[in-house]
């Protein structure tokens, strides 16, 4: 899948948005939209690559010159591994659901775990009941359309992608954010179960200039479940002063 982009107009702020796990530019269809009249929008392409390094740099390579960055979930990871490769061409960071913290040995065994069953024959359908339930707040398990808009990207980018994706070795990017000087946004879900909001307030604390927004009643996917709020945070993000 290439990039999608609304085409580099001036005046505009150029805007590259990196989706999680099992992603597209799905993920990001209310903010392509909530922001078209100040920014620029690039979805990477994460589906490819076998390490972080390589993910970022096929990245990198769709990107414009130099572009504000905003990375969901696992996008966050390679949001970091960009910071190490090409810091230079990122004006401002957001982290939205994400962390600064490799695996845990009890997660990295649950991702295994995870992979393991995704091998098993049949077909393969996407976010199941029990990981959606994971994904999303419990206030938004009935949203039908939600979570079929959910089911559908995830099915749509297939076994081979979650496979690659779930194998990818998470960084430690403690490193990377101490030393980080320019606007930073964390977001994050009240109720998210895969980064917790801890998580956010422990990178927050690290970078005393960041700003924390933690949106209520929201799980992990926070930019489909609460777009008008995390579109709200993103522009004040991308219109704050450097």
């Amino acid at each position: 899948m290439d990039a999608t982009t609304a085409g580099h107009a001036p005046g505009k702020i150029p805007l590259l948005l990196l989706p999680g796990l099992l992603n597209d530019a799905e993920l990001w269809r209310a903010q392509l939209a909530d922001l078209s009249d100040i920014a620029d929008c690039t979805v990477g392409d994460q589906t490819r690559g076998h390490t972080l390094r390589a993910v970022a740099e096929d990245v990198l390579a769709q990107a414009p010159p130099r572009f504000a960055l905003a990375g969901f979930s696992l996008g966050g990871f390679v949001a970091q591994q960009i910071l190490r490769i090409a810091p230079g061409r990122v004006r401002r960071l957001a982290l939205v659901g994400s962390s600064m913290h490799a695996d845990s040995p009890e997660r990295a065994a649950q991702r295994r775990a995870q992979r393991a069953s995704v091998r098993l024959p049949g077909r393969f359908h996407g976010f199941g009941d029990t990981l959606m339930r994971s994904y999303i707040d419990a206030s938004r398990l009935g949203d039908h359309g939600l979570v079929q808009r959910v089911r559908a990207m995830t099915a749509r980018l297939g076994a081979e992608v979650f496979l690659r994706q779930s194998a990818l070795e998470r960084v430690e990017g403690r490193d990377v954010l101490a030393g980080y000087r320019d606007p930073l946004l964390i977001v994050c879900g009240a109720n998210d179960r895969i980064t917790p909001p801890a998580v956010s307030e422990e990178m927050h604390a690290l970078v005393p200039q960041s700003r924390l927004v933690v949106i209520p009643a929201c799980g992990h996917l926070a930019p489909m479940e609460k777009p008008e709020a995390v579109s709200a945070a993103l522009r004040g993000w991308l219109l704050a002063a450097d």
